[in-house]
């Protein structure tokens, strides 16, 4: 195991330890008050190889590739768009907004640079993204995330 991955294991368990044992408040901790594309993409790459399972806090930021229209799913109205974090990897972003306080859809265009927190989710390759972008919380997921979009944060 080389140590820059050695050192995405720790990041990434001590992320799912301060998560399950000390609440939001750790979880925040754990990811940083910045962005960390390198630890998002460590934690992909976990998922990816089977090395790592459960829901995991993130914090990534990047430029905006892709923008989707809203969708109403059976948890209300959400927002998609896709971001950039490096490596040639673009990541789906879910916004809940009938929770968030933000103006109409979409609120994000193609070439804006966002930074995010949320919930990264990871059911298979073709099937993962960051949800849980805004303020609320629930019996799952303790921490509250946010986007925000090129100054203007949305919770």
């Amino acid at each position: 195991m080389t140590i820059r991955r050695a050192i995405a294991h720790a990041l990434a368990l001590g992320a799912i330890l301060a998560f399950g044992v000390g609440g939001a408040a750790r979880a925040q901790q754990a990811i940083g008050p910045s962005c960390d594309n390198g630890h998002f993409l460590a934690v992909q790459q976990q998922f990816e190889d089977g090395a790592q399972r459960g829901d995991q806090p993130v914090h990534v930021c990047g430029r905006v590739v892709a923008v989707s229209r809203a969708r109403h799913t059976r948890s209300g109205w959400h927002g998609y768009f896709y971001l950039d974090v490096g490596s040639g990897v673009s990541i789906r972003i879910v916004s809940d907004l009938d929770r968030m306080n933000a103006p109409a859809w979409p609120w994000v265009a193609r070439g804006d640079m966002a930074d995010v927190v949320g919930r990264y989710y990871y059911d298979n390759p073709r099937s993962q993204g960051i949800d849980w972008t805004h303020h609320g919380t629930g019996r799952n997921w303790a921490m509250p995330g946010y986007v925000t979009v090129n100054g203007n944060r949305y919770q």
